[in-house]
């Protein structure tokens, strides 16, 4: 378990980067490395080869986390996935997202089954699986989230990504959430939120939502890294964005 004296390193989801990466990946990987953030959340390769974009984190000094791979490449495409975490030094495979068909009670346990096929083989290679929540997977079937029927049916192998954000958006405290979830909590994803009755995306530490128990709680359950990522920046530029989320985790001492 962590303790309170063991900073949580702090990473990027280059989703957030999307539009400058396809414009200049390797010039928004050495802009995220200024800025100080220790490692990235890889979310595509922008056409470098695994071995390019190894040689490039290592030149900037930046972890590579994980990367947001697709349900279909996780089932379908293993050996590939495995290869490119094992080239940028990843140790962890992320499903950010689900399609629409599998949002019922049967969708969600045959992912979770799926899942925990997926991390046996994973888990050979050494690597671990990890699933990313987002708002819909809050809805009841006979009582239960459909978040709780995947990782019940995904076993204990599948860790959580857990997005404040969504978590909140859908009605959930982040602060239980993650104490349930217990050392399954390995990755979190800080966002902030703003206030009014149509909430959105809002820069770390500049919306309504507070992270200190966040924090407090994520030392107490042995959180191993915290990820900034921000799915749209209406006020500003997303460079400017991630800069300032950056700019609040620095001032709160977990940067």
């Amino acid at each position: 378990m962590a303790s309170s004296k063991t900073r949580i390193p702090v990473g990027l989801q280059m989703y957030t980067l999307r539009d400058d990466c396809r414009a200049d990946f390797p010039g928004t990987l050495a802009k995220v490395a200024r800025i100080g953030y220790a490692g990235v959340e890889l979310a595509g390769t922008y056409g470098l080869s695994p071995q390019q974009l190894a040689d490039l984190l290592k030149k900037l000094n930046l972890k590579a986390v994980s990367n947001h791979t697709g349900l279909d490449a996780i089932r379908d495409k293993a050996d590939e996935v495995i290869a490119l975490h094992k080239a940028v030094g990843a140790t962890r495979v992320v499903l950010p997202w689900l399609d629409e068909k599998y949002h019922t009670a049967d969708g969600f346990k045959t992912v979770g089954r799926t899942l925990a096929d997926a991390a046996r083989r994973f888990a050979d290679a050494g690597l671990g699986l990890a699933y990313h929540n987002h708002a819909f997977e809050f809805r009841k079937f006979d009582g239960r989230d459909g978040y709780d029927i995947l990782l019940e049916a995904a076993g204990e192998k599948v860790t959580a990504e857990l997005d404040v954000y969504w978590a909140k958006f859908a009605g959930h405290d982040p602060v239980e959430m993650i104490r349930r979830l217990g050392r399954r909590c390995e990755l979190l994803h800080l966002k902030d939120m703003t206030a009014g009755a149509e909430p959105t995306f809002a820069e770390v530490g500049h919306g309504v939502i507070d992270f200190a128990p966040i924090f407090k709680a994520a030392d107490e359950v042995g959180v191993k890294w915290y990820i900034v990522e921000q799915d749209r920046c209406p006020q500003r530029p997303p460079l400017e964005a991630v800069r300032m989320s950056f700019d609040s985790l620095k001032k709160w001492g977990k940067a």
